[in-house]
């Protein structure tokens, strides 16, 4: 039983060292920050997520102390690192002024935020009727 203990343990932590392996190469080879941002979020939570429970099952079945500061590690990883890559994706988009006329419109016909401009009341509806240009100055849409 202690054999196929260690095996699974083994197991999960090559695991969790390939796909860091992976996700570590991925943010230094791919070229821009939208495609980089796949490795940090997809394979490395992956890879610390195969190595925290090979840790707490290294815990729990050789030494018979179970641990659950492993449990808490991997939920608050699996719940933060999509929220940040969003984040990142959205102030991406926004920085860069090529890109965000380049994409589509949302459906509720406002701007890529997290509002809706007609939400807020009237002002801020026109506001949203105006955007900055490239050298600053306000143009109509």
């Amino acid at each position: 039983m202690v054999w196929a203990s260690e095996i699974l343990v083994s197991v999960l932590i090559l695991i969790g060292a390939f796909f860091l392996v992976v996700g570590s190469f991925g943010l230094v080879k791919l070229p821009d920050l939208m495609r980089r941002l796949h490795a940090p979020t997809k394979s490395t939570t992956l890879g610390i997520g195969s190595l925290l429970i090979a840790s707490m099952l290294y815990f729990a079945l050789l030494r018979g102390a179970p641990s659950l500061h492993e449990l808490m590690i991997s939920v608050f990883l699996f719940l933060t690192a999509p929220i940040a890559a969003n984040m990142i994706a959205k102030a991406y988009m926004l920085r860069s002024r090529a890109l965000h006329r380049s994409l589509p419109r949302p459906a509720h016909g406002g701007e890529w935020a997290t509002y809706l401009p007609h939400a807020a009341g009237p002002a801020t509806a026109a506001k949203a009727k105006h955007r900055p240009d490239d050298a600053g100055a306000i143009r109509e849409r």
